[in-house]
Protein backbone atom coordinates (compact mmCIF):
# COMPACT_ATOMS: atom_id res chain seq x y z
CA UNK A 1 0.00 0.00 0.00
CA UNK A 2 3.00 2.10 0.53
CA UNK A 3 4.45 1.95 -2.91
CA UNK A 4 1.35 3.03 -4.26
CA UNK A 5 0.43 5.96 -2.08
CA UNK A 6 4.38 7.02 -3.20
CA UNK A 7 3.48 6.26 -6.58
CA UNK A 8 0.02 8.62 -6.42
CA UNK A 9 2.26 11.61 -4.81
CA UNK A 10 4.44 11.51 -7.53
CA UNK A 11 1.84 11.54 -10.44
CA UNK A 12 0.13 14.20 -8.65
CA UNK A 13 3.33 16.36 -8.07
CA UNK A 14 4.56 15.77 -11.71
CA UNK A 15 0.67 16.99 -12.85
CA UNK A 16 1.27 19.54 -10.45
CA UNK A 17 4.40 21.07 -12.67
CA UNK A 18 2.60 20.91 -15.96
CA UNK A 19 1.48 24.74 -16.76
CA UNK A 20 0.59 26.77 -19.70
CA UNK A 21 2.93 29.72 -19.98
CA UNK A 22 2.27 33.09 -21.92
CA UNK A 23 5.48 34.56 -22.84
CA UNK A 24 4.68 38.09 -23.38
CA UNK A 25 5.70 42.00 -22.90
CA UNK A 26 3.75 44.49 -25.08
CA UNK A 27 7.25 45.94 -25.95
CA UNK A 28 9.00 45.06 -29.24
CA UNK A 29 12.57 43.99 -29.50
CA UNK A 30 12.35 42.28 -25.84
CA UNK A 31 13.69 38.41 -26.80
CA UNK A 32 10.00 36.80 -26.79
CA UNK A 33 10.38 34.70 -29.42
CA UNK A 34 13.79 34.28 -28.64
CA UNK A 35 12.80 32.89 -25.31
CA UNK A 36 9.80 31.16 -26.85
CA UNK A 37 11.97 28.84 -28.99
CA UNK A 38 14.98 28.05 -27.28
CA UNK A 39 13.12 27.80 -23.43
CA UNK A 40 10.93 25.31 -25.06
CA UNK A 41 14.27 23.15 -26.75
CA UNK A 42 15.88 23.59 -23.17
CA UNK A 43 12.53 22.29 -21.50
CA UNK A 44 12.69 19.07 -23.97
CA UNK A 45 16.42 18.24 -23.28
CA UNK A 46 15.53 18.68 -19.59
CA UNK A 47 12.74 15.84 -20.80
CA UNK A 48 9.91 17.75 -20.94
CA UNK A 49 7.03 17.17 -23.84
CA UNK A 50 6.19 20.53 -24.95
CA UNK A 51 3.96 22.61 -27.35
CA UNK A 52 4.48 25.76 -28.24
CA UNK A 53 1.75 27.97 -29.98
CA UNK A 54 2.97 31.43 -31.92
CA UNK A 55 0.03 33.81 -31.34
CA UNK A 56 2.03 36.24 -33.18
CA UNK A 57 1.13 37.30 -36.59
CA UNK A 58 4.82 37.82 -37.43
CA UNK A 59 5.44 33.85 -37.22
CA UNK A 60 8.79 34.23 -36.35
CA UNK A 61 8.74 30.86 -33.52
CA UNK A 62 7.03 29.18 -36.45
CA UNK A 63 9.75 30.07 -38.96
CA UNK A 64 12.21 29.63 -35.98
CA UNK A 65 11.41 26.28 -36.12
CA UNK A 66 12.35 25.79 -39.87
CA UNK A 67 8.89 25.34 -40.45
CA UNK A 68 8.10 27.29 -43.49
CA UNK A 69 4.93 29.56 -42.55
CA UNK A 70 3.68 30.22 -46.09
CA UNK A 71 2.60 26.63 -46.62
CA UNK A 72 0.81 25.51 -43.65
CA UNK A 73 -2.37 24.64 -44.34
CA UNK A 74 -4.43 24.83 -41.05
CA UNK A 75 -2.45 27.47 -38.50
CA UNK A 76 -3.97 29.03 -35.38
CA UNK A 77 -5.88 31.46 -37.61
CA UNK A 78 -7.76 28.35 -38.57
CA UNK A 79 -8.03 27.74 -35.10
CA UNK A 80 -9.18 30.70 -33.65
CA UNK A 81 -11.85 30.78 -36.27
CA UNK A 82 -13.49 27.37 -35.73
CA UNK A 83 -12.10 26.11 -39.12
CA UNK A 84 -10.29 23.42 -37.66
CA UNK A 85 -9.86 21.52 -34.88
CA UNK A 86 -6.57 21.65 -32.40
CA UNK A 87 -5.51 18.45 -33.61
CA UNK A 88 -5.32 19.60 -37.21
CA UNK A 89 -3.08 22.31 -36.97
CA UNK A 90 -0.46 21.13 -34.76
CA UNK A 91 2.86 20.50 -36.60
CA UNK A 92 4.48 17.77 -34.64
CA UNK A 93 8.17 17.08 -33.86
CA UNK A 94 9.40 20.53 -34.87
CA UNK A 95 11.96 19.79 -32.31
CA UNK A 96 12.79 16.09 -30.28
CA UNK A 97 9.64 16.07 -27.89
CA UNK A 98 8.46 19.27 -28.80
CA UNK A 99 4.92 20.21 -31.32
CA UNK A 100 3.96 23.62 -32.64
CA UNK A 101 1.07 25.13 -33.61
CA UNK A 102 2.26 27.70 -36.33
CA UNK A 103 1.57 31.37 -37.11
CA UNK A 104 1.47 32.97 -40.75
CA UNK A 105 0.39 36.86 -41.57
CA UNK A 106 -3.27 35.47 -42.23
CA UNK A 107 -3.65 36.10 -37.92
CA UNK A 108 -2.96 39.36 -38.56
CA UNK A 109 -6.69 39.82 -39.78
CA UNK A 110 -8.13 37.52 -36.56
CA UNK A 111 -8.29 40.68 -34.54
CA UNK A 112 -11.42 41.95 -36.65
CA UNK A 113 -13.31 38.77 -37.07
CA UNK A 114 -12.88 38.20 -33.49
CA UNK A 115 -15.04 40.87 -32.65
CA UNK A 116 -18.28 39.20 -33.17
CA UNK A 117 -17.37 35.92 -31.98
CA UNK A 118 -19.27 34.74 -28.34
CA UNK A 119 -16.92 34.13 -25.58
CA UNK A 120 -13.90 35.29 -28.12
CA UNK A 121 -11.53 35.97 -25.45
CA UNK A 122 -11.88 31.61 -24.39
CA UNK A 123 -11.30 30.27 -28.01
CA UNK A 124 -7.83 29.87 -27.56
CA UNK A 125 -8.27 27.96 -24.01
CA UNK A 126 -10.82 26.00 -25.05
CA UNK A 127 -8.96 24.52 -27.56
CA UNK A 128 -5.73 24.33 -25.72
CA UNK A 129 -8.13 22.34 -22.72
CA UNK A 130 -8.24 19.29 -25.34
CA UNK A 131 -4.83 18.40 -25.39
CA UNK A 132 -4.00 19.64 -22.25
CA UNK A 133 -2.57 16.85 -20.56
CA UNK A 134 -0.64 15.67 -23.47
CA UNK A 135 2.25 18.32 -22.45
CA UNK A 136 4.19 19.08 -19.61
CA UNK A 137 4.46 22.32 -20.52
CA UNK A 138 2.66 24.67 -23.45
CA UNK A 139 4.83 28.04 -23.81
CA UNK A 140 2.89 30.83 -26.05
CA UNK A 141 4.89 33.66 -27.79
CA UNK A 142 2.62 36.67 -27.64
CA UNK A 143 2.13 39.48 -29.94
CA UNK A 144 4.00 43.01 -28.84
CA UNK A 145 0.38 44.81 -28.34
CA UNK A 146 -2.50 44.03 -25.69
CA UNK A 147 -4.62 42.85 -28.12
CA UNK A 148 -7.40 40.15 -28.34
CA UNK A 149 -4.49 37.09 -29.71
CA UNK A 150 -3.03 38.63 -26.23
CA UNK A 151 -5.82 38.43 -24.01
CA UNK A 152 -6.85 34.69 -25.43
CA UNK A 153 -3.24 33.65 -24.38
CA UNK A 154 -3.51 35.55 -21.26
CA UNK A 155 -7.13 33.96 -20.82
CA UNK A 156 -5.74 30.16 -21.59
CA UNK A 157 -2.30 30.60 -19.45
CA UNK A 158 -1.66 29.61 -15.89
CA UNK A 159 1.07 31.72 -15.66
CA UNK A 160 3.10 34.86 -17.13
CA UNK A 161 6.57 35.17 -18.33
CA UNK A 162 8.03 38.65 -18.95
CA UNK A 163 11.38 39.06 -20.94
CA UNK A 164 12.59 42.24 -20.06
CA UNK A 165 15.56 43.76 -22.04
CA UNK A 166 18.72 45.14 -20.28
CA UNK A 167 18.47 48.46 -21.83
CA UNK A 168 17.72 52.13 -20.51
CA UNK A 169 13.37 51.72 -20.55
CA UNK A 170 13.38 48.36 -19.41
CA UNK A 171 10.19 49.33 -17.41
CA UNK A 172 8.26 51.13 -19.82
CA UNK A 173 5.07 49.82 -20.55
CA UNK A 174 5.49 46.97 -17.57
CA UNK A 175 2.72 49.09 -15.26
CA UNK A 176 0.45 48.64 -18.08
CA UNK A 177 1.26 45.11 -18.75
CA UNK A 178 0.67 44.14 -14.89
CA UNK A 179 -2.21 46.32 -15.27
CA UNK A 180 -3.61 44.31 -17.94
CA UNK A 181 -2.69 40.80 -16.25
CA UNK A 182 -5.07 41.70 -13.51
CA UNK A 183 -7.69 42.78 -15.34
CA UNK A 184 -7.63 39.27 -16.92
CA UNK A 185 -7.51 37.90 -13.20
CA UNK A 186 -10.82 39.75 -12.46
CA UNK A 187 -12.78 39.38 -15.14
CA UNK A 188 -11.33 36.25 -17.33
CA UNK A 189 -8.60 34.03 -15.40
CA UNK A 190 -8.48 34.38 -11.70
CA UNK A 191 -5.93 31.55 -11.58
CA UNK A 192 -3.58 33.47 -13.80
CA UNK A 193 -0.07 34.09 -11.65
CA UNK A 194 2.68 36.16 -12.86
CA UNK A 195 5.56 33.48 -13.42
CA UNK A 196 8.01 36.09 -13.36
CA UNK A 197 10.52 38.38 -15.34
CA UNK A 198 13.39 36.99 -17.12
CA UNK A 199 16.50 39.62 -18.30
CA UNK A 200 17.48 38.84 -21.81
CA UNK A 201 20.41 40.73 -23.89
CA UNK A 202 22.44 41.50 -21.16
CA UNK A 203 25.72 42.72 -22.03
CA UNK A 204 28.50 42.10 -19.33
CA UNK A 205 30.66 44.88 -20.74
CA UNK A 206 28.37 48.07 -19.62
CA UNK A 207 27.54 49.07 -16.50
CA UNK A 208 23.64 49.89 -17.87
CA UNK A 209 22.91 46.17 -18.10
CA UNK A 210 23.77 45.99 -14.32
CA UNK A 211 21.94 49.36 -13.34
CA UNK A 212 19.08 47.97 -15.54
CA UNK A 213 19.17 44.92 -13.86
CA UNK A 214 19.46 46.24 -10.19
CA UNK A 215 16.96 48.68 -10.79
CA UNK A 216 14.18 46.85 -11.61
CA UNK A 217 14.89 44.57 -8.55
CA UNK A 218 14.37 47.57 -6.71
CA UNK A 219 11.29 48.64 -8.58
CA UNK A 220 9.41 45.62 -9.57
CA UNK A 221 7.25 43.52 -7.06
CA UNK A 222 7.75 40.10 -8.99
CA UNK A 223 9.54 36.97 -8.65
CA UNK A 224 12.83 37.90 -11.03
CA UNK A 225 14.58 34.02 -11.86
CA UNK A 226 18.23 34.27 -11.22
CA UNK A 227 18.92 33.25 -14.71
CA UNK A 228 19.79 35.87 -17.36
CA UNK A 229 20.53 35.63 -20.41
CA UNK A 230 23.47 37.58 -22.20
CA UNK A 231 23.57 39.07 -25.80
CA UNK A 232 24.35 36.80 -27.60
CA UNK A 233 25.53 36.42 -31.32
CA UNK A 234 25.06 32.83 -31.70
CA UNK A 235 21.09 33.32 -30.39
CA UNK A 236 21.24 35.77 -33.08
CA UNK A 237 21.97 33.71 -35.81
CA UNK A 238 20.16 30.26 -34.92
CA UNK A 239 16.54 31.44 -36.22
CA UNK A 240 18.46 31.94 -39.62
CA UNK A 241 18.91 28.05 -39.94
CA UNK A 242 15.82 27.37 -38.46
CA UNK A 243 16.67 25.72 -35.32
CA UNK A 244 17.09 26.48 -31.41
CA UNK A 245 20.56 27.34 -30.38
CA UNK A 246 20.65 24.46 -28.33
CA UNK A 247 20.94 22.49 -31.55
CA UNK A 248 22.49 25.34 -33.42
CA UNK A 249 25.33 25.68 -30.90
CA UNK A 250 24.69 24.06 -27.57
CA UNK A 251 27.80 25.17 -25.96
CA UNK A 252 27.13 28.98 -26.63
CA UNK A 253 26.55 31.26 -23.81
CA UNK A 254 23.61 31.37 -24.75
CA UNK A 255 22.51 28.11 -24.73
CA UNK A 256 23.81 27.29 -21.77
CA UNK A 257 21.82 30.14 -20.51
CA UNK A 258 18.39 28.71 -21.32
CA UNK A 259 18.90 25.42 -20.26
CA UNK A 260 19.30 26.85 -16.98
CA UNK A 261 16.69 29.20 -17.26
CA UNK A 262 15.01 25.46 -17.90
CA UNK A 263 15.87 24.07 -15.10
CA UNK A 264 14.82 26.96 -12.76
CA UNK A 265 11.09 26.99 -14.39
CA UNK A 266 11.00 23.54 -13.98
CA UNK A 267 11.94 23.53 -10.37
CA UNK A 268 9.65 26.07 -9.00
CA UNK A 269 6.07 24.92 -8.07
CA UNK A 270 3.23 25.98 -9.22
CA UNK A 271 1.37 26.57 -6.50
CA UNK A 272 4.11 29.46 -5.31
Amino acid sequence: MKHFRIVDQEYAERKGMKRTIAITNQKGGVGKTTTSINLAASLTDAGKKVLVVDVDPQGNTTSGFGVNKDEIENTIYELLLGECEIQDCICRSVYKNLDLIPSNVNLSGAEIELISMDKREYLLKNAIQKIRDQYDFILMDCPPSLNMLTVNALTAADTVLVPIQCEYYALEGLTQLIQTIELVQKGLNPDLKIEGVVFTMYDARTNLSLEVVENVKDNLNQKIYRTIIPRNIRLAEAPSHGMPVTEYDPKSAGALAYKKLAKEIIRRKFKD
